[in-house]
């Protein structure tokens, strides 16, 4: 494969990537070696994970003073710790002993001090060294064995981080994005469920089904009972690493549910047009939500191969909801649920035809404008990963000319 002009950029050929970022319309996908190619999940675990904002956790995984839970971004390990002060602080999950990790990747930890289980090295919350037992007469100098810190911050009740330390603000990561989701108000949500699925699918396919309903008359029956998949609109110009749009919910529907109906609360910071939608939003690289007027949804997608990654969906919903005596989260839960592996099942079977010899790259539909925005965010990374997330104006849809045509679509 040929490489584009950037010594840095993906190891991807530099045609197909054009056809990527042609004007919507007349683009097609990404080529298969996007998906499929184990050397391009290593160059987007460095450049696109290592180097954005990706989230890791809710900030209630880490409520208390003392809670540490470790996790894995790309190939780096990270220690999230809530500090004494409330603050939440991140480091490199590397003791600066011999490099052994603080706690496992996954595992979690409620103490006054961080503590390594090779040597007992110890740690302050705050990452200072605090003790370094056993050492004999070899003197060591606390200010040079710090834990390595990590740029972290929270948004939403989600948690942040940054590996790379190179990443723009997490506010301008965020862009408009905040404004769009402020009256969800998801920072004040309560967990009611959790699923964690695998997915044999490459994180981008994931992506990329979840931003568009052109699918959704084939394989989703319970959903276009109460959504109409060809409502709603994508929105064409944003400030941010975000895509995404609403879907309308037919007359008589309160939510998504199986019936339609909520066993919920509405959120109380919605208008009366924002309690007749549902919100479809994916902060890149890694965080789908979808914000519902009695709930939010989430999906925290973790590439584990070229082929496949693990996703954790989270059920928020309002604290006066799940204090209510005899709440149910099913109703959502069982909804989605179903629906969740209705859209793996069709990702994993994109994944099986991408890795045909036969494969090429298709064009989008009018109907697709969101994964458009998707693949060109995507592709333009790939090209200049130095300009993460900021596709060019003439690679992106203009919001005179380029909105969604709705084709008629019999459900």
């Amino acid at each position: 494969m040929t490489r584009s002009a950037s010594l840095d950029s993906a190891p991807l050929d530099a045609g197909a990537l054009d056809a990527a970022l042609a004007p919507f319309g007349h683009s097609r996908m990404l080529p298969a070696a996007a998906y499929t190619d184990e050397a391009v999940l290593a160059w987007e675990e460095e450049h696109v994970f290592a180097r954005s904002w990706v989230c890791v956790a809710r900030s209630t995984d880490l409520a208390e003073p003392g809670a540490q839970r470790a996790v894995r971004v790309g190939r780096e390990g990270v220690l999230l710790v809530r500090g004494p002060g409330g603050d939440l602080c991140a480091f490199a999950n590397v003791c600066r002993h011999r490099g052994h990790e603080l706690l496992a990747c996954g595992a979690t930890a409620q103490r006054g001090v961080i503590q390594c289980p090779y040597h007992a090295w110890s740690y302050e919350l705050d990452g200072r060294l605090r003790h370094a037992p056993r050492m004999g007469e070899v003197e060591v100098d606390p200010a040079e064995h710090s834990l390595a810190s990590i740029p972290v911050g929270e948004w939403g009740g989600w948690c942040f981080v940054d590996v790379s330390g190179e990443a723009a603000g997490l506010t301008e990561h965020v862009g408009d994005l905040a404004a769009l989701v402020a009256p969800y108000e998801p920072e004040r949500l309560v967990a009611g469920a959790g699923h964690t699925y695998v997915v044999e699918a490459n994180w981008k396919v994931v992506h990329e089904n979840y931003h568009e309903c052109y699918h959704c008359p084939l394989i989703h029956p319970q959903l276009c009972a109460v959504s109409d998949p060809g409502s709603g609109d994508n929105q064409a110009e944003r400030q941010g690493a975000w895509v995404g749009g609403s879907m309308d919910l037919v007359p008589g529907a309160a939510t998504m549910s199986m019936d339609g109906a909520s066993a919920g609360v509405v959120l109380r910071g919605l208008d009366a047009a924002q309690r007749r939608q549902v919100l479809y939003v994916g902060l890149l690289p890694n965080l789908l939500v979808s914000l519902h007027p009695d709930y939010v949804m989430t999906h925290r997608i973790e590439p584990l191969s070229a082929g496949s990654c693990r996703i954790e969906c989270s059920w928020l919903f309002p604290p006066e909801a799940v204090d209510a005596e005899g709440f149910d989260p099913s109703y959502a839960v069982d909804f989605w649920d179903l629906t969740n592996r209705q859209d793996w099942a069709a990702c994993e079977s994109v994944q099986r035809g991408i890795g045909s010899r036969h494969f090429r790259p298709g064009p989008l539909s009018s109907r697709e404008d969101a994964v458009y925005d998707f693949v060109t965010l995507v592709a333009g990374a790939y090209r200049e990963p130095e300009s993460l997330w900021r596709a060019s104006a003439s690679t992106r849809r203009s919001a005179d000319g380029e909105r969604r045509k709705r084709d008629a679509i019999s459900t």
